[in-house]
């Protein structure tokens, strides 16, 4: 071998050597680079999902609060159907009792609500027709009791039942839907405390 081909024989190896030496950084650095890459995949992947389950829950969360309202909201509606129901049967049911309890009834309220005035009371034309032959006497001995005195209009108001009484101008409504508005909470309180508690 001469010279030069020993010197070329030195270069090739020497390049080769490089070349291996190059080759085999590369191939570490893109195994670290590659090594690097899944690493950071699994942490997105990892970061992905607990975010993820995070609105999940939080949206399985505002679902089922939604739900919740949603069903209290419906349990109350019909509650307060119920009640509505029950008002009205109560209501009718004072409308048809029979003249001498129905009578009696009107008795009991204008008791409760006569002033100590002179004045008159007001009925509809259903209730002013089947006055019964008793109840202009009641109806004195009741005034006469709060310390005024009533006499019964031929005027009629277009009202469910039970009555208007009249001072001097100034009207008080005492009709059966006038007191039942009027003592609206209170019983609503006890037709939910009898049916729901």
């Amino acid at each position: 071998m001469t010279g030069l081909e020993k010197i070329v024989g030195e270069i090739k190896e020497e390049s080769n050597a490089t070349i291996n030496e190059i080759m085999r950084k590369a191939k570490d650095e893109a195994a670290k680079i590659q090594s690097e890459a899944v690493h950071e995949a699994d942490e997105a992947c990892a970061r992905i999902e607990r975010e993820s389950a995070v609105r999940v829950a939080a949206e399985k969360s505002r679902a089922e609060s939604t739900a919740e309202l949603r069903k209290r909201q419906n349990i109350l509606a019909e509650k307060q159907r119920i009640i509505a129901d029950i008002e009205n049967e109560a209501k009718a049911a004072i409308l048809e009792l029979p003249d001498s309890e129905y009578f009696d009834t009107i008795i009991r309220v204008v008791k409760k609500n006569a002033l100590a005035l002179d004045g008159t009371i007001i009925f509809n034309a259903k209730d002013l027709g089947r006055l019964p032959a008793t109840f202009t006497g009641n109806l004195s001995e009741a005034a006469k009791a709060c310390g005024g005195t009533l006499t019964i209009s031929k005027e009629t108001r277009p009202i469910d039942g039970g009555f208007i009484l009249a001072y001097d101008g100034i009207e008080q409504n005492c009709s059966v839907s006038s007191l039942f508005e009027a003592n609206r909470e209170v019983l609503q309180d006890t037709i939910q405390k009898m049916l729901f508690e």
